[in-house]
């Protein structure tokens, strides 16, 4: 679980305590933030109500024979797989013209739209119907050419019921995919380019291989920023430091002319050469030429967005060649990794990539590292440090006085304890050390990740369910479809070593406030237990179907972000800062959803950040009993992580913890002392009433405020944007995404 102090993060069972670029207003508020993932007791409970075996009993049944064709031909050739058949128009139409269960006074139908809505082959943007056929499709297809290519028995009828069933789930949000998922999942990145990558959110690389030869020095660094251009946010550790000596580029050699390519990889690819070249001795100076890079403001296929043309890259390069050419002569140090991580981060978010995910992690006895915030001592840092949370890997039993200092000036560095993720999954069960080659974590630290791992997460929405077996229906639905994702390889024959053995997937909870508000936290802890070890039937018995590893981790607590808007549910376990608030979401000034927000008297202001956008703010109401941040003390809050790494996650918990300075904050050492054992704009009713008072609202007897519901009619809204929305990037949450200051 995740912890931010202010502006910075504590993770516990792997992490940390890093930055945020708060405003001075913000820092200066009664209530201060601060994230933390807890790491482990003991004590240990078993709860055995068994469960039938529903993968091989029902869903995967061998009665049927398979009518798709085999994959491989007489000369052992592999055939592309048939594409799988989804779903039948009468199935379909039980859906086309149902409104969605989208939440918060239609802010997550604007989200959606914005976000996700996909432009199909007739020019017109989806449909929530669509996007859910195009995901499931998707999902299935992956499968289904696993399947064939493996020689293994595909059951098409069975296949059409887990199909519509996870199509339900999906539609009526009892489940959602990662912001990735629902962006990616079954478009041309995955049906014809098989860009998977492109379905996992987060990723760790370690700097250690540098010392044995098992790396190049430039391989970590290219990952970085070839993830980070996927949207893949990205940790990193520093024990490359002292490895190999700066050497620069032999002036005795002729320079090279690279010609760089226009491609993501053609700009991976001359980072790569050039931190390289300066530490071989045999390599002479490089000459980039940038002339087939594509200018400004042209649209990016596949990914979405619009080019920034070469600058961005070019400031990097020159950065790059300053950094490592002042330092020629000494040993690479842990300031040279994290500056060059840093200013890879920098130029991605230049690049028309508005914001960058980096976490760094180092040594907590090193002033180097503790310092590298500190722009008194490092002032060169101050233009491009803030793109990474910066943690240290902390022993328990730390003395935790000097580091707090430092914390209390900049808000970093954070602590990972990474010995209690290597050794625990649950906190209620005994250490099983199915994590032992752990390194690291991702940005936001819910997921433990070995270097070069990558991690699929899923979000379920328990509220949104009537009863215990309707709960663990939704289980099964979206542990295949995290389970799916783990069948497609990447492009990193490194990550497809790790990822292909571990298997490590995240099925997240959310809207736990709320829930906890309307069932009580009883029934919260029997919905946890019998959860999870429903998921581990599921895994085993999926896993044996498909052929492969069982999975090593399942479960998580995510900060969310977007995919909670749509479902209208708090974030993870996030409690909100006030039952009603005002949400503002950016939108473009072309965008097709300006008119319907005016037509319905949402107010509209220009953006002062960017000059083409616009602000829409939505009053948002979070429900009734949902109590607000400033009603729940910093220790139930602590408390509620650990309940949650206890009885539910088995990768962490990352969560935001409020505190009151002045009663609270004198606490924080001792809280921490405590919980390192355990864990891994508000409005008021009367605002919010005026608000909803001036807005085209519809009567009905069953929700809104005052028996009132807001409702935008976004349907059959000519689209004059023919683009697809940018790619979801990183964890869709804005607790681990740094924005440029």
């Amino acid at each position: 679980m995740l912890i931010k102090v202010l502006s910075r993060y504590i993770f516990n069972k792997c992490v940390l305590f890093s930055p945020r670029n708060f405003p001075p207003s913000a820092q200066s508020s009664y209530y201060s933030v601060f994230t933390f993932v807890l790491p482990r007791n003991i004590s240990r409970q078993n709860f055995s109500i068994p469960k039938p075996n529903f993968w091989t009993r029902k869903y995967f049944s061998s009665a049927r024979p398979s009518t798709s064709k085999n994959s491989i031909t007489a000369d052992g050739v592999h055939k592309k797989a048939e594409e799988f058949r989804l779903l039948n128009d009468s199935f379909l139409s039980n859906y086309k013209n149902i409104a969605p269960s989208f939440g918060f006074n239609g802010l997550g139908e604007i989200v959606y739209r914005r976000t996700y809505s996909r432009v199909k082959a007739d020019g017109k943007k989806e449909q929530w119907w669509e996007t859910v056929e195009r995901v499931v499709k998707g999902t299935f297809n992956m499968q289904k050419r696993w399947i064939e290519q493996n020689g293994l028995a595909w059951d098409p009828i069975k296949a059409q019921e887990l199909a519509q069933s996870m199509y339900d789930k999906i539609f009526n949000m009892k489940f959602l995919p990662p912001g990735r998922g629902l962006w990616a999942m079954g478009s041309p990145l995955t049906e014809e380019r098989d860009i998977y990558a492109s379905l996992n959110n987060c990723a760790f690389v370690s700097t250690e291989n540098m010392r044995d030869g098992r790396s190049s020095i430039s391989a970590p660094f290219k990952f970085l920023m070839d993830a980070s251009m996927l949207g893949v946010g990205v940790g990193f550790d520093t024990k490359g430091a002292g490895s190999k000596l700066i050497r620069g580029p032999s002036t005795l050699r002729s320079s090279t002319v690279y010609v760089i390519e226009d491609s993501r990889e053609g700009w991976v690819e001359s980072v790569g050469e050039l931190i390289d070249s300066y530490f071989d001795e045999n390599v002479g100076p490089y000459e980039f030429d940038y002339s087939q890079i594509r200018p400004p403001n042209l649209p990016i296929k596949g990914f979405g967005g619009v080019s920034s043309g070469p600058q961005p890259l070019k400031q990097l390069h020159k950065h790059i060649s300053q950094t490592l050419s002042k330092n020629i002569g000494a040993p690479l140090s842990v300031t040279t990794i994290v500056d060059l991580m840093n200013l890879i981060g920098k130029c991605v978010v230049s690049g028309n990539i508005r914001r960058a995910a980096e976490i760094a992690f180092g040594d907590p006895q090193d002033n180097e590292y503790i310092n590298l915030k500190n722009y008194e001592i490092n002032p060169h840092r101050r233009e491009y440090g803030w793109t990474s949370n910066n943690s240290v890997f902390s022993p328990l039993g730390l003395d935790y006085t000097k580091i707090c200092e430092r914390i209390k000036k900049n808000g970093e560095p954070g602590f990972a304890w990474l010995d209690n993720a290597q050794k625990y999954s649950r906190m209620c069960d005994p250490p099983d050390h199915k994590d032992t080659r752990a390194q690291g974590g991702n940005p936001c630290l819910e997921q433990t990740l070995e270097s070069y791992e990558l991690c699929c997460l899923v979000e379920i929405f328990p509220l949104n369910h009537t009863s215990l077996e309707d709960f663990l229906d939704t289980l099964r639905s979206a542990f295949l479809y995290a389970k799916t994702v783990t069948l497609g390889k990447t492009h990193w024959p490194q990550s497809n070593a790790v990822m292909l053995r571990n298997r490590r997937i995240g099925c997240g909870l959310s809207g736990i406030a709320q829930f906890i508000s309307h069932q009580g936290l009883s029934k919260l802890k029997l919905w946890c237990e019998e959860g999870y070890k429903h998921i581990q039937n599921v895994d085993k018995e999926l896993s044996e179907w498909f052929c492969i590893p069982k999975s090593i981790k399942t479960t998580t607590i995510k900060p969310s972000g977007s995919v909670s808007l749509l479902a209208g549910a708090t974030p993870g376990m996030h409690y909100p800062e006030s039952r009603y608030c005002i949400r503002r979401v950016r939108l473009s000034k072309s965008s097709e959803l300006i008119q319907p927000l005016k037509k319905f008297g949402f107010k509209i202001e220009p953006d002062v950040v960017e000059p083409n956008s616009l602000v829409v703010e939505i009053p948002i109401d979070y429900g009734e009993g949902v109590r607000s941040l400033k009603e729940i003390s910093m220790w139930e809050q602590l408390s509620l992580a650990a309940f949650l790494q206890k009885y539910w996650s088995d990768n962490q918990v990352s969560c935001t913890v409020t505190f009151e300075p002045e009663t609270e904050g004198p606490m924080l050492k001792y809280a921490l002392e405590y919980f390192q054992y355990q864990l891994k704009e508000a409005i008021n009713t009367e605002r919010y009433e005026s608000i909803i008072s001036t807005l085209l609202t519809k009567p009905t007897p069953h929700s809104g405020s005052n028996g009132k519901i807001l409702k935008v009619d976004f349907h059959d809204i000519p689209s004059e944007d023919k683009s697809d929305p940018d790619i979801e990037r990183y964890c869709d949450s804005n607790i681990c995404v740094l924005d440029p200051v």
